[in-house]
C-alpha cells in the first residue's frame, strides 16, 4: 500500500554529499502527520556523476516502487531539486507527479559551484547549459503544484534567490544556514502545508482562476515572503501562523 489517509506518497531527494539520511528529521516528522515518506541514496552524491544520471535513478526507484497508476508527491533539498527538475521535466514525471518542492535548491545556478569541477558541480553554476535548457520550458511546472522555499540567508546557494523560478509558489523563510533548512520547524511547516494543497487542475476549479492569474506577493509575520501564481490560498496562509 503506497497511499495513505487518501494522500500521495513523498518521496524525499536529497542534496549533494548527502543520503536519504539527512531527511531524518523530516521523514519522521511527515510520517507522524499520516504520509507515507521514501527516500533513496543517489550514488555518486558528490558530484562526480551528472545530474540527469542521478535524475534516472530517481526514475527508476519510482518506477520500482510505486505502481504506474500511483501519483506522487515530491521534496527535492539542495541539488536533488535540481535532479528531481530533470526527472519532472525531461522523464515524464510530469505525468504522475502532482506536488513538486524544492528546499533551497539553485534553479539558477550558486557560485558556490565554481569550487569544484565536477560533472554534477559544472551543471549547477550560473548560466551552465543544463539549467539554461530546463529554465526555457520551465512553464512546465504550472502543470503540477510546484513550491520552492529557500532563505535568504543560505551561504551555498549564491546568490540565495537564485531559488526563485516565475512559476508557482515562493516561499522565504528565515532559517540561518542551508542544512538547517531540513530541520528548522518553519521549512518544515511549510513543507507540510504545501503537500495538503489541492492539486492544480483541483484549485483550478476551485476558485475559476486558471494559470493566467497574476503573481502576488505575501509579507510574512517573521520577515520573509511567499510568493505564487494565484491568491486563492493568502488568507488562509495568514490564519496559520506557522512562522
Amino acid at each position: 500500500m503506497t497511499q495513505k489517509n487518501n494522500r500521495n506518497p513523498v518521496l524525499l531527494v536529497h542534496g549533494l554529499n548527502d543520503t536519504g539520511a539527512v531527511f531524518g528529521k523530516m521523514a519522521p516528522y511527515l510520517t507522524n502527520l499520516g504520509w507515507y515518506v521514501y527516500d533513496l541514496d543517489l550514488i555518486p552524491c558528490n558530484g562526480d556523476a551528472k545530474l540527469d544520471h542521478l535524475a534516472r535513478q530517481v526514475a527508476y526507484y519510482i518506477n520500482n516502487t510505486f505502481e504506474a497508476e500511483q501519483p506522487i508527491d515530491i521534496v527535492g533539498f539542495s541539488m536533488g531539486g535540481i535532479v528531481s527538475r530533470y526527472y519532472i521535466q525531461r522523464l515524464g514525471g510530469i505525468n504522475r507527479v502532482q506536488r513538486f518542492i524544492t528546499i533551497a535548491s539553485p534553479h539558477r545556478g550558486t557560485f558556490a559551484a565554481y569550487t569544484s569541477t565536477r560533472p554534477g558541480c559544472l551543471q549547477m553554476r550560473p548560466n551552465s547549459e543544463f539549467l539554461l535548457d530546463l529554465n526555457r520550458d520551465v512553464a512546465m511546472l504550472e502543470k503540477l503544484n510546484f513550491t520552492s522555499i529557500w532563505t535568504p540567508l543560505d551561504l551555498m546557494i549564491l546568490p540565495a534567490n537564485s531559488s526563485q523560478l516565475p512559476v508557482g509558489k515562493d516561499v522565504q523563510v528565515l532559517v540561518a544556514t542551508h542544512p538547517l533548512m531540513l530541520t528548522d520547524n518553519r521549512s518544515l511547516q511549510t513543507v507540510a502545508m504545501a503537500l495538503t494543497e489541492p492539486i492544480v487542475r483541483e484549485r483550478e476549479h476551485t476558485d475559476g482562476e486558471g494559470s493566467n492569474s497574476q503573481q502576488q506577493v505575501l509579507k510574512l509575520p517573521h520577515g520573509g515572503q511567499a510568493r505564487e501564481i494565484s491568491s486563492w490560498r493568502l488568507f488562509d496562509l495568514l490564519g496559520k501562523k506557522i512562522w
